[in-house]
Protein backbone atom coordinates (compact mmCIF):
# COMPACT_ATOMS: atom_id res chain seq x y z
CA UNK A 1 0.00 0.00 0.00
CA UNK A 2 1.24 3.47 -0.86
CA UNK A 3 1.75 5.92 1.98
CA UNK A 4 -0.44 9.03 2.06
CA UNK A 5 1.88 12.01 1.94
CA UNK A 6 0.47 15.38 2.98
CA UNK A 7 1.94 18.26 0.95
CA UNK A 8 1.36 21.91 1.83
CA UNK A 9 3.81 23.66 -0.49
CA UNK A 10 2.62 24.30 -4.09
CA UNK A 11 6.26 24.51 -5.19
CA UNK A 12 7.12 21.08 -3.83
CA UNK A 13 9.09 19.39 -6.65
CA UNK A 14 7.24 16.14 -6.04
CA UNK A 15 4.14 17.77 -7.57
CA UNK A 16 5.91 18.72 -10.80
CA UNK A 17 3.86 16.32 -12.94
CA UNK A 18 0.74 18.33 -12.07
CA UNK A 19 1.97 21.89 -12.60
CA UNK A 20 0.33 24.15 -15.16
CA UNK A 21 -2.29 21.71 -16.40
CA UNK A 22 -4.21 24.52 -18.11
CA UNK A 23 -1.18 25.55 -20.18
CA UNK A 24 -2.05 23.54 -23.29
CA UNK A 25 1.10 24.27 -25.26
CA UNK A 26 3.33 23.45 -22.30
CA UNK A 27 1.56 20.19 -21.58
CA UNK A 28 1.54 19.19 -25.26
CA UNK A 29 5.32 19.42 -25.25
CA UNK A 30 6.03 18.10 -21.77
CA UNK A 31 3.83 15.07 -21.47
CA UNK A 32 4.93 13.02 -24.51
CA UNK A 33 8.57 14.07 -23.97
CA UNK A 34 8.49 12.96 -20.33
CA UNK A 35 6.43 9.84 -21.01
CA UNK A 36 3.43 10.76 -18.87
CA UNK A 37 -0.21 11.74 -19.06
CA UNK A 38 -2.76 12.91 -16.51
CA UNK A 39 -5.86 10.91 -15.62
CA UNK A 40 -8.60 12.94 -13.94
CA UNK A 41 -11.43 11.56 -11.83
CA UNK A 42 -12.03 8.24 -10.09
CA UNK A 43 -13.42 6.34 -13.10
CA UNK A 44 -10.69 7.47 -15.48
CA UNK A 45 -7.91 6.66 -13.00
CA UNK A 46 -9.35 3.21 -12.46
CA UNK A 47 -9.69 2.58 -16.20
CA UNK A 48 -6.13 3.70 -16.84
CA UNK A 49 -4.88 1.22 -14.25
CA UNK A 50 -7.06 -1.57 -15.62
CA UNK A 51 -5.63 -0.87 -19.08
CA UNK A 52 -2.14 -1.51 -17.77
CA UNK A 53 -0.78 2.03 -17.50
CA UNK A 54 1.70 2.34 -14.63
CA UNK A 55 0.99 5.01 -12.03
CA UNK A 56 3.75 7.53 -11.33
CA UNK A 57 1.87 9.28 -8.51
CA UNK A 58 -1.59 10.37 -7.40
CA UNK A 59 -2.81 13.78 -6.18
CA UNK A 60 -5.93 13.72 -3.98
CA UNK A 61 -7.98 16.00 -1.82
CA UNK A 62 -8.51 14.45 1.61
CA UNK A 63 -12.18 13.58 1.06
CA UNK A 64 -11.24 11.34 -1.90
CA UNK A 65 -8.86 9.17 0.08
CA UNK A 66 -11.64 6.83 1.23
CA UNK A 67 -13.28 6.59 -2.21
CA UNK A 68 -9.92 5.67 -3.73
CA UNK A 69 -8.87 3.39 -0.90
CA UNK A 70 -8.61 0.23 -3.00
CA UNK A 71 -6.55 2.06 -5.64
CA UNK A 72 -4.26 3.46 -2.94
CA UNK A 73 -3.84 0.01 -1.38
CA UNK A 74 -2.72 -1.48 -4.68
CA UNK A 75 -0.55 1.48 -5.70
CA UNK A 76 3.22 1.36 -5.50
CA UNK A 77 3.53 5.03 -6.42
CA UNK A 78 3.36 7.92 -3.94
CA UNK A 79 -0.05 9.41 -3.13
CA UNK A 80 -0.02 13.12 -2.31
CA UNK A 81 -2.88 14.57 -0.27
CA UNK A 82 -3.45 18.32 -0.63
CA UNK A 83 -6.04 20.92 0.22
CA UNK A 84 -8.30 21.92 -2.72
CA UNK A 85 -6.87 25.45 -2.79
CA UNK A 86 -3.33 24.13 -3.02
CA UNK A 87 -4.35 21.76 -5.83
CA UNK A 88 -5.75 24.75 -7.70
CA UNK A 89 -2.52 26.69 -7.28
CA UNK A 90 -0.49 23.76 -8.60
CA UNK A 91 -2.71 22.78 -11.54
CA UNK A 92 -4.13 26.18 -12.48
CA UNK A 93 -7.79 25.22 -12.10
CA UNK A 94 -10.29 23.95 -9.54
CA UNK A 95 -10.02 20.16 -9.59
CA UNK A 96 -13.74 19.39 -9.39
CA UNK A 97 -13.32 15.63 -9.33
CA UNK A 98 -10.80 15.80 -6.51
CA UNK A 99 -8.45 13.15 -7.87
CA UNK A 100 -5.61 13.24 -10.39
CA UNK A 101 -3.06 10.63 -11.30
CA UNK A 102 0.14 10.90 -13.30
CA UNK A 103 0.43 7.79 -15.45
CA UNK A 104 3.30 6.46 -17.54
CA UNK A 105 2.75 6.15 -21.28
CA UNK A 106 3.21 2.91 -23.22
CA UNK A 107 5.06 2.68 -26.54
CA UNK A 108 2.61 3.11 -29.41
CA UNK A 109 2.08 0.10 -31.66
CA UNK A 110 2.90 0.37 -35.34
CA UNK A 111 0.19 0.79 -37.96
CA UNK A 112 0.81 -2.77 -39.14
CA UNK A 113 0.34 -4.13 -35.61
CA UNK A 114 -2.93 -2.24 -35.16
CA UNK A 115 -4.30 -3.35 -38.53
CA UNK A 116 -3.32 -7.02 -38.20
CA UNK A 117 -6.49 -8.11 -36.39
CA UNK A 118 -8.78 -5.14 -37.11
CA UNK A 119 -11.76 -5.03 -39.45
CA UNK A 120 -13.24 -1.63 -38.68
CA UNK A 121 -10.83 1.31 -38.36
CA UNK A 122 -11.29 5.06 -37.91
CA UNK A 123 -8.69 7.28 -39.59
CA UNK A 124 -8.44 10.90 -38.42
CA UNK A 125 -6.79 13.70 -40.35
CA UNK A 126 -5.73 16.90 -38.55
CA UNK A 127 -8.31 16.54 -35.77
CA UNK A 128 -6.59 18.82 -33.26
CA UNK A 129 -9.44 19.66 -30.87
CA UNK A 130 -9.03 17.57 -27.73
CA UNK A 131 -12.77 17.48 -27.04
CA UNK A 132 -13.43 16.05 -30.49
CA UNK A 133 -10.63 13.51 -30.11
CA UNK A 134 -12.13 12.31 -26.83
CA UNK A 135 -15.68 12.17 -28.23
CA UNK A 136 -14.56 10.20 -31.28
CA UNK A 137 -12.65 7.66 -29.18
CA UNK A 138 -15.64 7.22 -26.90
CA UNK A 139 -17.92 6.55 -29.88
CA UNK A 140 -15.33 4.25 -31.45
CA UNK A 141 -15.21 2.15 -28.27
CA UNK A 142 -18.97 2.14 -27.73
CA UNK A 143 -19.89 1.29 -31.33
CA UNK A 144 -17.37 -1.45 -31.95
CA UNK A 145 -14.59 0.13 -33.98
CA UNK A 146 -11.45 -1.98 -33.69
CA UNK A 147 -8.76 0.70 -33.91
CA UNK A 148 -7.94 4.34 -34.66
CA UNK A 149 -5.21 5.70 -36.90
CA UNK A 150 -4.05 9.31 -36.55
CA UNK A 151 -2.39 11.57 -39.08
CA UNK A 152 0.84 13.16 -37.76
CA UNK A 153 -0.92 16.46 -36.97
CA UNK A 154 -3.78 15.06 -34.90
CA UNK A 155 -4.00 16.02 -31.22
CA UNK A 156 -2.77 13.73 -28.46
CA UNK A 157 -5.46 11.22 -27.35
CA UNK A 158 -3.80 11.06 -23.92
CA UNK A 159 -4.03 14.79 -23.27
CA UNK A 160 -6.07 15.31 -20.09
CA UNK A 161 -9.11 16.85 -21.85
CA UNK A 162 -9.24 14.05 -24.44
CA UNK A 163 -9.02 11.36 -21.77
CA UNK A 164 -11.68 13.06 -19.65
CA UNK A 165 -14.17 13.54 -22.51
CA UNK A 166 -13.68 9.95 -23.63
CA UNK A 167 -14.31 8.74 -20.05
CA UNK A 168 -11.22 6.58 -20.44
CA UNK A 169 -12.29 5.06 -23.77
CA UNK A 170 -8.91 6.10 -25.21
CA UNK A 171 -7.51 3.21 -23.17
CA UNK A 172 -9.90 0.70 -24.76
CA UNK A 173 -9.26 1.28 -28.47
CA UNK A 174 -5.81 0.56 -29.96
CA UNK A 175 -4.36 3.46 -31.92
CA UNK A 176 -1.28 4.34 -33.90
CA UNK A 177 0.25 7.32 -35.69
CA UNK A 178 0.54 7.16 -39.46
CA UNK A 179 3.97 8.10 -40.76
CA UNK A 180 3.58 10.24 -43.86
CA UNK A 181 0.27 11.70 -44.94
CA UNK A 182 -1.60 10.81 -47.02
CA UNK A 183 0.88 8.35 -48.57
CA UNK A 184 0.57 6.11 -45.50
CA UNK A 185 -3.03 5.40 -46.50
CA UNK A 186 -1.70 3.13 -49.21
CA UNK A 187 -0.46 0.75 -46.52
CA UNK A 188 -3.99 0.67 -45.07
CA UNK A 189 -5.38 -0.21 -48.50
CA UNK A 190 -2.72 -2.88 -49.00
CA UNK A 191 -3.81 -4.43 -45.70
CA UNK A 192 -7.18 -5.09 -47.32
CA UNK A 193 -9.18 -2.06 -46.17
CA UNK A 194 -11.66 -0.12 -48.28
CA UNK A 195 -10.99 3.59 -47.66
CA UNK A 196 -14.21 5.54 -47.16
CA UNK A 197 -13.86 9.33 -46.88
CA UNK A 198 -16.65 10.99 -44.88
CA UNK A 199 -17.68 14.33 -46.41
CA UNK A 200 -20.83 16.49 -46.53
CA UNK A 201 -20.39 16.87 -50.31
CA UNK A 202 -23.77 16.25 -51.97
CA UNK A 203 -21.99 14.33 -54.73
CA UNK A 204 -20.76 11.71 -52.26
CA UNK A 205 -22.53 8.36 -52.00
CA UNK A 206 -25.01 8.00 -49.07
CA UNK A 207 -23.76 5.67 -46.34
CA UNK A 208 -26.75 3.34 -46.58
CA UNK A 209 -26.12 2.88 -50.30
CA UNK A 210 -22.51 1.93 -49.71
CA UNK A 211 -23.54 -0.49 -46.90
CA UNK A 212 -20.10 -0.51 -45.23
CA UNK A 213 -21.21 -3.00 -42.56
CA UNK A 214 -21.20 -5.68 -45.26
CA UNK A 215 -17.64 -5.01 -46.34
CA UNK A 216 -14.87 -7.26 -45.06
CA UNK A 217 -12.54 -4.47 -43.90
CA UNK A 218 -13.33 -0.75 -43.74
CA UNK A 219 -11.25 2.33 -42.88
CA UNK A 220 -13.48 5.36 -42.29
CA UNK A 221 -11.65 8.66 -42.81
CA UNK A 222 -12.65 11.73 -40.75
CA UNK A 223 -11.40 15.30 -41.12
CA UNK A 224 -11.08 18.21 -38.75
CA UNK A 225 -13.99 20.35 -37.61
CA UNK A 226 -14.82 22.96 -40.25
CA UNK A 227 -12.24 22.10 -42.91
CA UNK A 228 -13.03 18.40 -43.16
CA UNK A 229 -10.72 16.09 -45.07
CA UNK A 230 -8.07 17.68 -47.26
CA UNK A 231 -8.22 17.38 -51.02
CA UNK A 232 -5.25 15.01 -50.95
CA UNK A 233 -6.97 12.75 -48.43
CA UNK A 234 -10.20 12.75 -50.43
CA UNK A 235 -8.28 11.84 -53.57
CA UNK A 236 -6.59 8.97 -51.73
CA UNK A 237 -9.92 7.39 -50.72
CA UNK A 238 -11.68 4.62 -52.60
CA UNK A 239 -15.14 6.11 -52.09
CA UNK A 240 -16.50 9.39 -50.75
CA UNK A 241 -19.48 8.84 -48.46
CA UNK A 242 -21.95 11.13 -46.73
CA UNK A 243 -24.59 11.04 -44.02
CA UNK A 244 -27.93 12.10 -45.55
CA UNK A 245 -29.24 15.30 -43.93
CA UNK A 246 -32.72 16.78 -43.48
CA UNK A 247 -34.24 20.22 -42.78
CA UNK A 248 -31.50 22.04 -44.68
CA UNK A 249 -28.74 21.02 -42.26
CA UNK A 250 -25.52 20.68 -44.25
CA UNK A 251 -23.29 18.83 -41.78
CA UNK A 252 -22.74 17.62 -38.23
CA UNK A 253 -20.01 18.27 -35.68
CA UNK A 254 -17.23 15.77 -36.39
CA UNK A 255 -17.86 14.02 -33.08
CA UNK A 256 -21.55 13.52 -33.86
CA UNK A 257 -20.82 12.58 -37.47
CA UNK A 258 -18.29 10.00 -36.33
CA UNK A 259 -20.84 8.33 -34.04
CA UNK A 260 -23.44 8.09 -36.81
CA UNK A 261 -20.87 6.80 -39.31
CA UNK A 262 -19.40 4.28 -36.85
CA UNK A 263 -22.86 2.79 -36.35
CA UNK A 264 -23.29 2.48 -40.11
CA UNK A 265 -19.88 0.86 -40.44
CA UNK A 266 -20.36 -1.66 -37.61
CA UNK A 267 -24.12 -2.40 -37.81
CA UNK A 268 -24.89 -6.09 -37.65
CA UNK A 269 -21.55 -7.12 -36.13
CA UNK A 270 -21.83 -9.57 -33.22
CA UNK A 271 -21.01 -8.17 -29.80
CA UNK A 272 -17.55 -9.10 -28.57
Amino acid sequence: MADLITVDDPDDPRLRDYTGLTDVELRRRREPAEGLFIAEGEKVIRRAGQAGYAMRSMLLSAKWADAMRDVIESAEAPVYVVEPRLAERVTGYHVHRGALASMGRKPLPTTAEVLRTARRVAVMEAVNDHTNIGAIFRSAAALGMDAVLLSPDCADPLYRRSVKVSMGAVFAVPYARLDGWPTALEAVREAGFRLLALTPDAAAVPMDTVAPHRMERVALMLGAEGDGLSRRALDAADTRVRIPMAHGVDSLNVGAAAAVAFYAVTAGRPES
